[in-house]
């Protein structure tokens, strides 16, 4: 039964995370850091490349295919000043894909660094892109929630927006590794499966993995899938307040493929989860199935899932199974003649979610007082957690992104 987790206190999920246990730099070969394994209430470790070898066979692991785009972009304006300008989200044209294609200009929601210097006028800088010289240009048109829209334009209509971040963008390492990004993070902070450009931070469980993993999953017969969700800078927002209440969850794209649906199906509807993001995408699926079910004419608009939806309407999500959801989902695809369900989600994970589709999930290790911590403490039980924590913290393992690994089963307690 799930249960309203608003008037959790976010300091009972404080622990104490040394500077020096943060990892600034992943291990030299991804497959080599270490792995903790969480079952039945027992803690133990192994190297991550052995990680097949603790995953029941026949099962169908879920892979988040997003790729970190360089969305940091700089300017200076002509007083000497240095403008950053931190690309969220396109906001026209809205879609990822049509938004990287675009050529001359392109509107997207920004974070802007210094913004007390750009108070108005247009920011420009000479570029370029491959063996052509242009002129961008950056234009502040009005507030966006916690960003600001701003319209790139550049002179010259065969060149891509992905052309230009490319050629100019600095990839946006986590504010935690208190460094530069460097050369090494372009190769090193993304996937070696990323596909689908549009995340500002990496999907980090994902980074362990190298090709030899892979084989070794497909030699046990361990089906993969990809979903995608591009993470927004908004995984690094800490908890302010007291009471979760208070907290408001980033909305995130997500795109999942009517193959994919299908494969959960088959497989009972039930899946292991390679990263937050993936049980972020994969429970919200569920809720989009309640949404389905409810209102069976809803367009893509009515698909987004709010961040309290699992609690608001707790009683009536139960009346559909697991298998009925995902069964919503494929008759709209269906109704639609749509490949891919497209929709964004706000999904809240805390103590007292009960989970639907995800068995077991690969990920690091979590900032203190984080809402990615109050999801591993709801997937493995509050009491749980301190013991897979204080053993990653007695044992040596290495913290957030470029950090360490886990393997954690759901606790059925």
């Amino acid at each position: 039964m799930t249960t309203d987790p608003r008037h959790i206190r976010i300091k009972d999920y404080a622990y104490d995370l040394p500077e020096e246990r943060i990892a600034k730099y992943p291990k030299l070969v991804r497959d080599e850091s270490k792995l903790l394994l969480y079952r039945d209430g027992k803690v133990e470790e192994d190297t991550f490349c052995n990680l097949p070898a603790h995953v029941p066979e026949d099962t169908l692991m879920v892979f988040n295919n997003t790729k970190v785009i360089q969305a940091r972009l700089h300017f200076h304006k002509q007083t000497g000043a240095l403008i950053e300008v931190f690309c969220l989200e396109p906001h026209t044209p809205a879609d990822y894909q049509l938004s990287f294609a675009q050529t001359a200009s392109v509107t997207w929601t920004c974070l802007v660094g210094n913004l007390k210097k750009w108070k108005e006028g247009l920011l420009q800088r000479e570029i370029t892109v491959g063996n052509k010289q242009l002129l961008l240009t950056a234009e502040r048109l009005e507030v966006c929630g916690t960003g600001h829209e701003v319209r790139f334009a550049w002179n010259d209509s065969t060149v891509t927006f992905a052309d230009v971040l490319d050629a100019i963008g600095e990839l946006p390492i986590p504010p935690y590794l208190n460094r530069q990004t460097e050369e090494s993070d372009l190769r090193t902070y993304q996937t070696v499966y990323s596909k689908i450009k549009g995340s500002v931070a990496a999907p980090t469980a994902g980074l362990h993995f190298t090709d030899r993993v892979l084989s070794a999953l497909d030699a046990r017969k361990i089906e993969r899938n990809e979903v995608t969700l591009h993470v927004g800078a908004g995984t690094f927002k800490p908890v302010k307040s007291d009471e979760i209440a208070g907290h408001t969850m980033h909305a995130e794209w997500i795109a999942v493929k009517r193959e994919s649906i299908e494969r959960l199906i088959a497989h009972g509807g039930r899946c292991v989860a390679v990263g937050t993001t993936s049980v972020r995408t994969l429970e919200s699926l569920y809720y989009v199935g309640v949404l389905l079910h409810r209102q069976p004419e809803a367009d893509a608009d009515q698909l987004h899932v709010p961040q309290w939806l699992p609690y608001e309407y707790a009683s009536e999500s139960e009346q559909i199974t697991t298998l009925q959801a995902l069964q919503e989902i494929l008759a709209y695809l269906d109704r639609h003649s749509l490949p891919v369900l497209h929709t964004s989600t706000q999904i809240i994970i805390a103590p007292g979610y009960r989970f639907h589709l995800v068995e077991a999930i690969v990920t690091n290790f979590h900032q203190p007082q984080s809402t990615l911590l109050l999801l591993v403490s709801a997937f493995v039980g509050e009491r749980n957690w301190r013991k897979v924590y204080d053993y990653a913290l007695s044992h040596d393992f290495r913290f957030l992104s470029y950090g360490d690994s886990s393997l954690l089963f759901r606790d059925n307690s």
